[in-house]
């Protein structure tokens, strides 16, 4: 099994490319994108410290909660978040393009008082 921080360095690189790109990029389309690679280098961070935890099972008042799927749980959540963040992106660039016949982000100014 390869060491943590091979995902750690894979983590961090892809976070780095999404911010980069999300701060760079003036099309609506590649910022949602570089979002979404922000989004993929936590869940690697996730499934990473979840695979590589000792505590498998906890207490909690009654009942015994298995800790060992804790991480992948919580990367399924924020694959359902990614997910929604896409879906009202993409609404959302949509009726930019039709309103205005683009859809560069700095120019997109009409909802300005």
């Amino acid at each position: 099994m390869p060491p943590i921080t091979w995902y750690m360095y894979v983590s961090a690189a892809l976070f780095c490319i999404g911010l980069f790109g999300m701060m760079t990029r003036r099309n609506a389309i590649a910022i949602l994108m570089s979002i979404e690679l922000m989004l993929n280098s936590a869940n690697i961070n996730l499934v990473a410290f979840s695979s590589y935890t000792k505590a498998h099972i906890v207490s909690v008042g009654s009942r015994s909660v298995d800790m060992m799927l804790s991480g992948q749980v919580f990367a399924l959540f924020v694959i359902a978040l990614a997910a929604a963040e896409a879906a009202v992106g993409l609404a959302i660039v949509l009726n930019v393009y039709r309103l205005l016949r683009h859809i560069n982000a700095d120019e997109v100014n009409f909802m300005k008082w």
